[in-house]
């Protein structure tokens, strides 16, 4: 198979989808890897890596995807990269497709083959491929949010460690999954007081355990996330619901009544965000105020901290990249229900319910596919 990584065009997304070991691993076992120059250069890993691997050096994204059977990216393509979809590629990347419906739309258009890193499942159920970016933004989350607490970044001024004599920040993390669980672990160790909510008793016990009572565990309500909110320095959106919108869990209403300079950072926002008053933004515009509230909903935050980024997600991508290498895509989704999981799209055809009741759309199983 010939195996395409091109360049990553989303804002200051600074990702690869491959790594010089992965093009390594892939040529051993006979494939072809086409890595379009640059690619992993912000991930500070230069062509010449990438060649002393086995990888062919390729000078523009249009032959990248115009040669490859199957594209490995990282984000979701971009509208300007919707004109080199053809029928019969597979895209294998995140893909986020709940709240794009123009991307879905190309990507049916030209029986694509999308399958979506964050659907993919193993044997556990779990979802394997979102969740290094999940811890990485679990723990960026707090780092970014104690930054936009300063004054100049139009925060209250807190310090969420406090100092003797004066009473640390207050975080409120919504959501006990594997964000959440990395955003508590962060806070705490800045010195932050940290509430988390779910809506899961048996998660709230596991947090208990985990942080040894050290973090406030709160059963998540609308009464209970008002009160949480309104009391924080700093809000986390860590909420999902695998291929589908996130729900609304902080409302304007709720936002209106938080103090004047408390930031809230929606890790939620690829899927739409947890918080009303979120809309997505970008490294290179990140933040907006509304009510005199900080919000931080860059989609990509992870691309900030890239060498680390890219190899925590090629560590758990790459078998599946492999795999659909060796067997093709067809195989591959016949004989694994995980990456059978992952396909958003096939032949024209939406495959993923998730997705299809965020846009109103007719849907069919996979399994009724191939």
């Amino acid at each position: 198979m010939i195996v395409g990584v091109p360049k990553e065009v989303k804002d200051h997304e600074s990702r690869v989808g491959v790594t010089p070991a992965g093009v390594k691993a892939l040529v051993e076992a006979g494939h072809k890897v086409l890595v379009e120059h640059d690619a992993g250069a912000l991930s500070a890993m230069p062509d010449d890596d990438y060649q002393a691997a086995g990888a062919e050096i390729v000078g523009s994204a249009y032959d990248v995807w115009r040669l490859a059977d199957m594209i490995v990216k990282v984000k979701e393509p971009v509208e300007k990269e919707y004109r080199h979809f053809r029928e019969g590629l597979v895209l294998f990347t995140y893909l986020h497709l709940a709240p794009l419906r123009d991307l879905t739309d190309a990507l049916l258009e030209k029986k694509v083959t999308g399958i979506a890193y964050e659907t993919v499942r193993d044997k556990a159920g779990t979802l394997p491929l979102l969740t290094p970016m999940s811890e990485v933004a679990g723990r960026m989350s707090v780092q970014v949010g104690a930054a936009y607490l300063e004054k100049e970044h139009g925060g209250r001024g807190v310090l969420l460690g406090g100092v003797p004599g004066v009473a640390p920040g207050n975080v409120c993390v919504i959501g006990g999954g594997i964000v959440g669980t990395n955003a508590a672990k962060i806070a705490l160790g800045m010195g932050a007081k940290v509430t988390l909510l779910d809506l899961s008793l048996n998660r709230l016990r596991e947090i208990d355990d985990i942080f040894g009572g050290r973090v406030s565990t709160v059963a998540s309500n609308s009464y209970n996330v008002e009160r949480a909110v309104c009391e924080a320095d700093l809000v986390i959106g860590g909420v999902l619901i695998p291929g589908a919108a996130a729900p609304k869990i902080v409302t304007k209403a709720m936002v209106s009544k938080m103090k004047k300079g408390a930031v809230i950072v929606d890790v939620a926002i690829d899927q739409g965000g947890c918080i009303e008053t979120a809309r997505p933004t970008t490294h290179s515009d990140p933040s907006y105020l509304v009510d005199g509230v900080v919000h931080y909903c860059v989609t990509n935050m992870p691309a900030a901290v890239p060498n680390t980024s890219t190899l925590a997600l090629t560590n758990a991508t790459f078998p599946y990249v492999l795999k659909i290498a060796n067997i093709g895509a067809a195989a591959a989704i016949k004989s694994d229900k995980g990456i059978a999981e992952g396909v958003n799209t096939f032949d024209g055809t939406l495959t993923y319910g998730a997705v299809a009741g965020a846009q109103s759309r007719e849907w069919t199983a996979i399994a009724d596919l191939v």
